[in-house]
């Protein structure tokens, strides 16, 4: 398979010649390991075993780094957590930039033991599945969402290219941004999907959670697919599965420990009334939400009842994706009246709040902006720059006084 360039490529190599441990985190099959071996060729690479001792590594940790001098990735990390404390040691002796990169695919076994071990010494880098710049290969100088951000009025005042996507919104959708699935023909998806699904519970869930039914767990993940883009109830999580509440929560917590989920909290800004405080949940990955709800085709999209919550899905994770590997963050929230008036993203930067809605819809109309309104209305002190509606459309248009219609598949 041909390497496609990453987006944290640039920053991958700033962190490395400045810090001594970088961490990479994110989900099985995301591309963390390829990244690796493309940008770092020469560097040594141990993959860690939940089941087998690798090189003696987890009985005696210093001798095994003493055979592996730096620069060292140590990949999976969370299987071999008694390395940990020898590199703080190492580290602290011989502290230089370009020493060691751990990887993992469980977010607390990581975060945890090197937060804890190296606190001030590592810094962390997210990776996710393919952004749609990456999978067509045309990743530009700065992306859509950073020009944004950066001056939003001359961004809704210039032109606006659309990357050159080979394949239908559904098949975007149904195929997810994994980048095995990149490649691999239509009809094995369904095979990938269960593999991945297989090794994923087995080797990643059964070492974090103790769970007496693991079919109910199984329709618990199928669920967790089917209410992606909805705001988080855990009551109703546990009734339709028969569990209580505080199970529900603590199998959603290892679904986001192992980056299968992620939330997206609310914003509140000055005032907390009449506002909705829940965060909005979602599936991270489309293609593998469709294997769940057995949706076996792209073509089995068209008027799926899912199909709107999977758009919004994957608008969400590209912007996540997007956001990484700025130098500026903007921080990303929800916004929800009880009243019913709600905007799917509010990006914060500086005191600036940056509104878009997500639609399914090829001609967004001056209605689609109706919560975007009332955004303002309810913050009339605050900064607004101008509202994106994006959608599956054609172009870049204006729909209201402050607010655009934008192709979801912008540059």
């Amino acid at each position: 398979m041909n390497y496609k360039k990453r987006l944290a490529t640039n920053k991958l190599e700033a962190l490395v010649g400045h810090f001594s441990v970088v961490v990479i985190s994110g989900a099985r099959q995301v591309g963390k390991s390829t990244l690796l071996k493309h940008q770092l060729p020469h560097w040594d690479t141990v993959v860690f075993d939940p089941i087998i001792d690798v090189g003696n590594a987890r009985d005696d940790p210093e001798l095994f780094l003493k055979n592996h001098p730096t620069p060292l990735i140590l990949d999976e990390i969370q299987y071999c957590p008694e390395v940990v404390p020898c590199i703080k040691r190492l580290v602290d002796d011989n502290k230089q930039p370009g020493m060691y990169i751990l990887t993992g695919s469980q977010q607390w076994s990581v975060i945890k033991s090197v937060s804890e071990s190296l606190a001030g010494r590592a810094v962390f880098l997210d990776l996710e599945g393919f952004a749609l710049s990456e999978s067509t290969e045309n990743v530009p100088p700065s992306s859509w969402l950073e020009r944004y951000l950066d001056d939003p009025i001359a961004f809704v005042g210039s032109d606006h290219a659309r990357q050159p996507l080979s394949r239908t919104l559904y098949e975007v959708l149904w195929r997810g941004a994994l980048p095995e699935m990149d490649t691999l023909p239509e009809e094995l998806g369904g095979d990938f999907f269960s593999a991945y699904l297989r090794t994923y519970v087995e080797r990643d869930v059964r070492l974090m959670l103790e769970v007496d039914d693991w079919q109910q767990f199984g329709r618990f993940i199928q669920l967790a697919a089917a209410l992606s883009a909805q705001e988080m109830n855990f009551s109703q999580l546990g009734r339709e599965i028969g569990v209580t509440p505080q199970t529900a929560r603590r199998w959603l917590t290892a679904l986001q420990a192992t980056f299968q989920w992620f939330e997206v909290s609310a914003y509140h800004g000055n005032t907390i009334k009449r506002i909705s405080s829940k965060p909005k949940g979602y599936f991270s990955d489309t293609g593998l939400a469709c294997h769940l709800a057995r949706i076996t085709s792209p073509h089995a999209l068209g008027g799926h009842p899912m199909t709107g919550a999977l758009f919004e899905t994957a608008v969400i994770a590209e912007i996540r994706k997007l956001l990484t590997p700025l130098s500026r963050k903007a921080t990303l929230y929800h916004w929800r009246l009880h009243s019913g008036s709600e905007v799917d993203v509010v990006l914060e930067r500086d005191g600036v709040l940056y509104p878009l809605e997500v639609k399914l819809t090829s001609q967004p109309k001056r209605k689609d902006a109706r919560g975007i309104r009332s955004l303002r209305e309810y913050c009339p002190n605050q900064e607004i720059a101008p509202g994106l509606i994006i959608a599956p459309t054609e172009r870049f248009e204006q729909v209201t006084e402050n607010d655009y219609s934008a192709p979801w598949d912008m540059v």
